[in-house]
């Protein structure tokens, strides 16, 4: 998106396209992306947006609808939330519709409950990768009160993420927000870990399961999930005289049985099995598994189902302590999207052409931002996109053999991700570089050969 735009005229003309605001049932955004449920697909207009000069694509993904503007998303966000009313943007009930279980459908809830959270964990994965780079540089010491106070804030971006996903899920879900983080927060809580973990907490008598929830996303999702439904239905059937106090304490006292015996200790288990899966695939098909994922990476951004991966990275570094898959091949594929761009500044004739394809290449590269890149310049012309899966696969596969392996979450899977990859053995970062190095060379070469150059681009 360009800097001086007139984002009231923006605004207006997305809203409008979109069917008018009474059509948008629920509205967020992302790094890059306006995401929009609406009511009635049909009164979409997808070529009016398309046309939106400062509208770098658009794609339908798990029934929402996806615009990608770019970096400026915030401030375009901010303008047509003004314009819509604001108990629609925290609702995600379709009047009329429903929606089919489906993975699409699992994805969009996953991607909607951490999509707000992006800024809190690239805030606390650039703590922690800077406190990294400062033990490595001898700038900093494990005792020092610096490294306490800065490790303790980083940590607690992550510690406490169920009561941050309470939050966004109940935003996600359309339940109450306040007990979405309660949910989250009674999880947590120092005196029930001490008492779970030493087997003196019950329930009516009955014990209760011995679970480790901090870090963790998958038992709240779900609790708040089924939540949103209970909640509604107390909400319906409550004398409007005492719903106020009915419907948030009925609400708990269902919701807290049945987290502790069972949503919680499930979603545990599901969060367990999914990282042990991920694994078992990897110790499987080894270096291969890893080529195979930063290959088809650029596909799950473009649908926009990347965001789904970030539950199993937080449950991969709670249980694991590393994370061996996606993040190496996250941030491969990002570098060669840079790539493939620079190549096409290279060879083309067009200086509009240049100009973009170098200012994509540089926001992929140093920020791990791809969709300029992507929609803007390789998938246009398709080559580069072909170039840069090709050298993501080859250099992704090299680090894969190498048993390249991530030790922190970082939100920017660019240059400033890569001090995550330090650990004991230093070999473990100098493979990564070395692997990023080489993809980039072959994307660049490949794009080099297959992209043909003309004069407009």
């Amino acid at each position: 998106m360009k800097k001086n735009i007139d984002l009231e005229a923006f605004a207006d003309h997305i809203i409008a396209s979109l069917g008018g605001k009474e059509n948008i049932s629920f509205f967020t955004h992302c790094l890059t992306r306006l995401r929009f449920n609406v009511k009635d697909r049909s009164a979409v207009d997808e070529q009016s947006i398309e046309m939106e000069d400062n509208v770098v694509g658009s794609k339908w993904a798990g029934g929402q609808f996806q615009v990608i503007v770019g970096q400026n998303v915030i401030e375009a966000y901010d303008c047509i939330a003004k314009k819509i009313d604001p108990n629609t943007s925290n609702v995600n009930t379709v009047s009329g519709t429903k929606k089919s279980f489906s993975f699409a459908v699992v994805f969009d809830a996953f991607a909607g409950c951490f999509t707000p959270l992006l800024p809190l964990l690239i805030a606390a994965g650039m703590i922690r990768t800077m406190v990294l780079i400062a033990i490595q540089l001898g700038i900093l010491s494990t005792t020092d009160g610096t490294y306490l106070t800065l490790n303790t804030i980083s940590d607690a971006g992550f510690y406490f993420l169920p009561v941050f996903v309470g939050a966004t899920s109940a935003r996600k879900f359309g339940a109450n927000m306040g007990l979405g983080m309660l949910v989250g927060a009674m999880l947590i809580h120092p005196q029930f870990v001490e008492s779970l973990s030493s087997g003196e907490l019950s329930l009516f008598n009955l014990p209760i399961y011995n679970a480790t929830y901090s870090y963790t996303v998958f038992p709240t999702i779900m609790t708040v999930f089924i939540m949103s439904k209970v909640e509604k239905i107390i909400s319906t059937r409550s004398p409007l005289l005492i719903r106020s106090v009915l419907e948030p304490v009925g609400t708990m006292l269902i919701m807290i049985p049945l987290t502790l015996f069972l949503i919680g200790p499930f979603g545990t288990f599901l969060g367990n099995y999914v990282t042990d899966g991920i694994i078992f695939l990897y110790q499987t098909l080894s270096f291969f598994g890893v080529a195979i994922l930063a290959a088809v990476w650029p596909l799950l951004v473009l649908t926009g189902m990347h965001s789904a991966i970030v539950p199993y990275q937080m449950q991969s570094l709670a249980v694991l302590g590393y994370e061996p898959i996606a993040l190496t091949a996250i941030i491969i594929s990002n570098f060669n999207q840079g790539a493939a761009s620079i190549a096409v500044a290279v060879k083309t004739k067009n200086l509009n052409l240049k100009s973009s394809a170098i200012s994509c290449a540089a926001t992929a590269v140093v920020a791990g931002i791809t969709e300029p890149a992507m929609f803007g310049i390789n998938l246009r012309y398709k080559k580069p996109m072909i170039a840069a899966m090709s050298g993501s696969f080859i250099a992704a596969g090299i680090a894969g053999l190498f048993k390249v392996y991530a030790f922190s979450y970082v939100g920017s899977a660019g240059i400033f991700g890569l001090p995550v990859f330090l650990s004991d053995n230093v070999m473990n970062l100098i493979c990564m570089l070395i692997s990023c190095l080489l993809g980039m060379l072959i994307t660049f070469l490949l794009t080099l050969f297959l992209y043909r150059n003309s004069t407009i681009g």
